[in-house]
């Protein structure tokens, strides 16, 4: 960190125009990106998010990084929980910072591609309950598929859009494709801030001073921000070199939901830029107290922290991201195939560079992993590779989501063009209006439905959305709930008192002398 302060290159680059020093804000990430790649997206509550809500709201940040589609589908799917109640509920808790939303451009919960009704419908939704950001990052880096949403978004209520161009590493992406994204979000008048995600945590030191200068111009005098994973182990050192070159807002996680496979954490970056001398927009009080709160939640729920990662250049090779890798264990996991793990990782190397290297991000990163997953199970069963393949892979070779900037292999072609299902999902359906699927659901289910239940019946499987509007608003958490979880259960009746006071829970551990006995919830409800 010593050389950092000392080099005289980046000395006069942290001041504004009229030679002021300049002072870096924050996005928290914690309740999104850092709940999705450490904990699945399935470790918060609505509950526990309201409850931390107020102290967030103190810190100062410039926005919280609070939900994408996945993880309201995994609060659906999880916990039972309504996304448009959570979203209400923590803006009404989080009144000064604004609460942000991230899509990949054309997809809402759903794997499959969203007509412009649905995305609209969604934008709408997302707004008219209190999401005042969005920060888009389009998988392909499409400038226009990015400004279409762009201009939808703000349309359909959104006071702030953030357009990202995903850093990869691979043969076909360049500098100057990153710079020209940026030169063109920054003409866009649909958008108010730009920012370099780092899904996979590729970005070094060195990288990030080859990168940053030129995104810097390009991104004229609108707000440019980064987000990094811890992966790779490099994270917080090169969020320091990006403050030196001009980033004006970076992402960062709290206590247990940093680190690891997430961001770097508040209260390291903090230490490292009082070093440097280098200001900083935070209460820090607050976030201490807003930290102290999350470790509470995962020690309540028996789940893991981050921790700090050793420098790991293995990343480079397969490229898979923080939330990725955390759903291929959950997934593997479940399948008793935990073992596996580091043959799918090396396969979806392969996977990537025979699709057209797609940038590792949701929804490709998903697609790529699924594909790897499913080669490895095949091998193990004296199968050949590409032997089964998802509809998601068989859409993205047939072009419904874009063209890679690399080349797809020839033998894959070769297998997606033989498969009887190729020539159904060539088939694309027509388009339906607002209108007409509000007709067509309310004959189903002879009533008119709101909107917020349409959608969700639209993108979701229906027994999902069932249960889910069946269960009701969701329970209020606070610190105190937390001793029911760890606290000795000695007989039948203080174990039935504890269950009744988790409604929710996913995970609870009961010892007893000798004998512990485990219970966790399956996706369908059923505890085992």
């Amino acid at each position: 960190m010593t050389t950092l302060a000392t080099e005289p290159a980046a000395a006069g680059v942290r001041t504004e125009s009229d030679g002021q020093q300049k002072t870096i804000r924050l996005v928290d990430t914690s309740l999104r990106d850092g709940n999705q790649s450490l904990w699945g997206a399935t470790g918060l509550t609505t509950g526990m998010v309201e409850a931390v809500g107020p102290l967030l709201d103190r810190v100062g940040y410039e926005a919280i990084d609070f939900t994408s589609s996945t993880g309201l589908a995994m609060g659906v799917k999880w916990h039972r929980e309504n996304p448009w109640e959570r979203i209400s509920r923590m803006r009404a808790v989080m009144p000064a910072t604004p609460l942000s939303a991230i899509t990949t451009g054309m997809r809402f919960m759903s794997w499959e591609k969203a007509s412009e009704t649905v995305m609209r419908m969604a934008l709408r939704l997302m707004a008219g309950h209190g999401l005042r950001r969005l920060q888009i990052a389009e998988p392909m880096n499409d400038v226009d598929s990015l400004l279409r949403v762009a201009q939808w978004a703000k349309e359909e209520g959104f006071e702030q859009v953030v357009a990202a161009v995903t850093f990869t590493e691979s043969p076909v992406h360049t500098d100057e494709s990153y710079s020209r994204n940026i030169r063109a979000y920054h003409a866009s008048p649909y958008v108010d801030s730009l920012y370099v995600k780092d899904p996979g945590g590729l970005l070094t030191v060195e990288r990030t001073r080859q990168l940053i200068p030129g995104i810097r111009q390009a991104a004229g005098a609108k707000p440019l921000e980064l987000h990094s994973h811890c992966t790779t182990g490099a994270a917080s050192h090169l969020y320091l070199v990006a403050a030196e070159l001009g980033v004006d807002v970076l992402h960062t996680g709290l206590g247990p939901l940093s680190n690891g496979t997430a961001q770097p954490s508040l209260e390291n970056l903090l230490g490292n830029l009082d070093a440097l001398g280098i200001a900083v927009q935070a209460d820090r009080e607050a976030a201490a107290a807003a930290a102290e709160i999350l470790h509470t939640i995962a020690d309540s729920q028996g789940l893991p922290a981050g921790a700090p990662t050793e420098y790991d250049l293995s990343f480079h090779v397969h490229q898979v991201p923080g939330g990725m890798i955390s759903t291929l264990k959950r997934q593997l996991g479940e399948l008793r195939m935990l073992d596996k793990l580091p043959a799918v990782i090396e396969e979806v190397g392969r996977v990537r560079a025979e699709l057209g290297y797609p940038i590792m991000v949701t929804p490709f990163s998903q697609f790529v992993g699924s594909q790897a997953l499913m080669n490895v199970l095949a091998a193990g069963s004296g199968q050949e590779r590409y032997s089964r393949i998802p509809d998601e892979v068989v859409r993205f070779v047939l072009g419904h989501f874009g063209t890679p900037q690399g080349e797809i292999a020839p033998e894959v072609l070769e297998k997606v063009a033989t498969l009887s299902r190729a020539r159904e999902l060539a088939v694309t359906p027509a388009e339906k209006s607002l209108a007409e699927l509000h007709e067509e659901y309310a004959r189903r289910f002879a009533r008119e439905l709101p909107e917020e239940e349409l959608l969700l019946r639209l993108v979701l499987p229906q027994d999902q959305a069932d249960t889910m509007l069946a269960a009701g608003p969701a329970p209020r958490w606070s610190p105190a709930d937390a001793g029911c979880g760890t606290a000795p259960v000695t007989g039948v009746l203080d174990f039935i008192r504890a269950v009744h006071r988790l409604p929710r829970w996913k995970y609870l551990s009961v010892t007893r002398g000798a004998e512990r006995v485990e219970l966790r919830r399956t996706e369908t409800g059923d505890a085992r």
